[in-house]
């Protein structure tokens, strides 16, 4: 651990209920805790199964759970290489302000360096404002002309099906 009580580590099966909490609370931040459908048995197998689909770093300060960073790797055929993708970053508000947000940004930054790849990307809602600041702050910038588009529910299974 840190001198500041600050430590960062990979989850473990064990962390599942942890990184579900962790999940609905960000949820709740983002007025989106409706659209959390995940459980236990799905996280298990997603995290931690025979091929994991992403990877979570929990952050604790002082031995309690302060925050966790959710992230996978995606490919770039411009770059020709892999990138790593931030799905979700959240500091649980007690925490906020020690510089947890910081050091997963980091943490994750020297992962993308050490595995090779060529971009470190994430979303953020457009009326985040501080998320918007601290990301800034971090040297990110917006990829101006970029949307993010989305199929999910009957909209994804129309397409798969053939009906659109």
């Amino acid at each position: 651990m840190a001198a500041d009580g600050i430590a960062l580590r990979p989850a473990r099966p064990g962390d599942v209920p942890l990184v579900l909490a962790l999940i609905r609370e960000l949820a709740d931040f983002e007025r989106l805790a409706d659209a959390v459908v995940a459980d236990e048995a799905v996280l298990t197998a997603s995290l931690f199964g025979p091929a994991p689909a992403a990877e979570v770093v929990i952050a604790e300060a002082d031995g309690e759970a302060a925050g966790f960073a959710l992230f996978f790797h995606t490919f770039s055929t411009f770059v020709g290489r892999r990138g790593l993708y931030l799905e979700d970053l959240f500091v649980r508000p007690a925490y906020r302000g020690r510089g947890i947000g910081a050091r997963l940004m980091r943490h994750l930054a020297a992962l993308a360096v050490e595995r090779g790849c060529g971009r470190f990307e994430w979303t953020v809602l457009d009326w985040n404002a501080p998320a918007l600041a601290f990301y800034r702050r971090l040297g990110a910038a917006p990829q101006p002309g970029w949307t993010v588009q989305r199929l999910e529910g009957d909209a994804l299974r129309a397409l798969a099906a053939g009906t659109v």
